[in-house]
């Protein structure tokens, strides 16, 4: 077999083949061997008629166009790897000569991965916010916890903004009552703002038992929308009481003995999540860094495959909470062509980060473990609410173990990214991304082994489902964007 490769854009090729006639001998006895299950000839047994009765019969351009359809997948996908290029989508195929014993020529259309160069990653630099703790951030931890414990208690006085009070709610337009607007006993904060406009102001200085009378536009019901008149009387006045900073305090909120230990804990949590959160940063900014200072041609047919996925998406979304797309739209403010608009350019960025990932991942020679591939299904599993068991069949099932395998590389090479570029906080100071990110894999690993012993159930092993992946991830990193032998069925008709 010959291959020819025409470059028609950086993101299009056009491969022409050669194949010579002996090459689809194979196919050519498997094409006589099916038809001649299928067809029934008096004197011949199924699977016993000879090829120059079915020739007769069938016809041999049938079997021959019958032998090329189960040829092409094979041919295409040794074509492509002949050709060394990495292909996305389906091509478009067409059969330039077929000929009863001469060689069979094809061309395929399809589009493929850019060829770019990746820069230097470190000299990209990108800035985080600062990772220490205050004692004001300590504080206003504390203090969000007391609200948590915080009890009411009933106060003799006119309510004042903080307050908590219970009412009776009863609205009117002109002077009749609105029945699907009539409430009592309703918890209200005098000031939150998150009912009737004019009630905060209504209820300063109302006393248990006041009664008061406002205008205010009605938001729900029948007449939403409309003026009405809302009288609200006050049930009680109550105030909202903060439990004492003190050891009593630390013993009820907590598992520790005394309100110095609960600090102590309080910073080191904070500590965590703000490493955590600066590790994110790095590693977001270090990819849109890279992202950015790279220029690439992007392949049209597959930005629209990622749209067409985006819209999917959305559509699913509004769908589970019954919002119509321009009920949707018109809560974002956004005309149709805007919105499509938008979803374009975020499927153009999202089909970007994805080809220079996946080329940090190849450079790097960066690879898939069965353990980090048990962990992410065991994630994702977690976040859909199933078992990881039942996740890994499916995407085994479905054939998607192999974007699986793409999602976690992309994830290596991104953090591999954040490790290379220059990463400074906003005080000016220079952030070693890989040891923080290991300090926290330390930190997590700390906790999930004292888990375990606290209940006993002896080490974590992310290994332990029941589907076995490690095949899958060998084939996967080797494969092209689209499985080769799902191209070029029934092109025979052209020829």
């Amino acid at each position: 077999m010959k291959t020819a490769v025409e470059e028609l854009s950086p993101t299009r090729v056009r491969l022409s083949v050669e194949v010579s006639f002996e090459e689809l001998k194979p196919s050519l006895d498997k094409a006589y061997r099916e038809v001649s299950q299928q067809v029934r000839i008096p004197g011949f047994r199924p699977g016993r008629v000879p090829p120059q009765v079915i020739d007769m019969r069938v016809g041999r351009g049938a079997v021959l166009s019958e032998a090329v359809n189960d040829a092409l997948p094979e041919l295409y996908s040794k074509a492509v790897q002949e050709a060394e290029v990495f292909t996305l989508g389906q091509p478009d195929v067409d059969i330039t000569q077929l000929e009863d014993g001469k060689e069979l020529t094809f061309t395929a259309e399809v589009e493929v991965r850019p060829k770019f160069e990746l820069p230097d990653l470190s000299g990209l630099s990108v800035t985080v916010e600062n990772a220490e703790v205050t004692p004001d951030d300590v504080e206003e931890y504390l203090s969000s916890l007391r609200e948590r414990f915080a009890s009411l208690k009933t106060a003799q006085r006119p309510a004042e903004d903080g307050d908590y009070v219970t009412i009776d709610l009863s609205a009117s337009v002109d002077g009749e009552p609105i029945e699907d607007a009539q409430a009592s006993g309703l918890s209200y904060e005098i000031g939150s703002g998150t009912m009737l406009e004019g009630l905060d102001e209504a209820l300063a200085g109302m006393s248990a038992g006041d009664s008061s009378t406002f205008t205010s536009e009605l938001a729900g019901g029948d007449a939403a929308g409309q003026q009405a008149d809302v009288t609200v009387t006050v049930q009680s006045v109550k105030v909202k009481e903060l439990p004492e900073l003190d050891d009593d305090f630390a013993q009820l909120a907590s598992e520790f003995d005394t309100l110095g230990e609960l600090r102590a804990d309080t910073r080191g949590q904070l500590e965590r999540v703000k490493r955590l959160r600066q590790a994110t940063q790095a590693r977001d900014r270090a990819v849109d860094a890279l992202v950015d200072s790279v220029d690439i041609p992007l392949p049209e047919k597959y930005v629209e495959h990622e749209m067409e996925h985006a819209r999917e998406s959305v559509d699913n979304q509004l769908a589970q909470v019954g919002m119509p797309l321009a009920d949707y739209l018109e809560s974002r403010e956004q005309t149709e062509e805007e919105f499509n608009a938008e979803l374009l350019e975020q499927s153009q960025r999202a089909v970007k980060v994805g080809f220079i990932l996946d080329e940090v991942s190849r450079t790097e020679e960066l690879s898939v473990n069965q353990a980090e591939l048990s962990y992410f299904v065991a994630d994702q599993a977690q976040r859909i609410g199933v078992g990881p068991e039942v996740l890994a069949r499916q995407l085994s099932e479905s054939g998607q173990l192999g974007a699986a395998v793409t999602e976690v590389l992309r994830g290596k090479a991104a953090t591999l990214v954040a490790e290379r570029v220059k990463v400074t906080d906003e005080a000016g100071r220079d952030v070693d991304v890989k040891a923080e990110i290991e300090a926290l894999n330390s930190d997590v690993d700390g906790m999930l082994a004292a888990q375990a012993a606290a209940e006993g159930e002896g080490d974590i092993d992310v290994d332990d489902l029941s589907v076995d992946v490690a095949g899958t991830i060998e084939s996967e990193a080797e494969t092209d964007e689209t499985p080769a032998d799902e191209a070029a069925a029934d092109t025979t008709d052209e020829a």
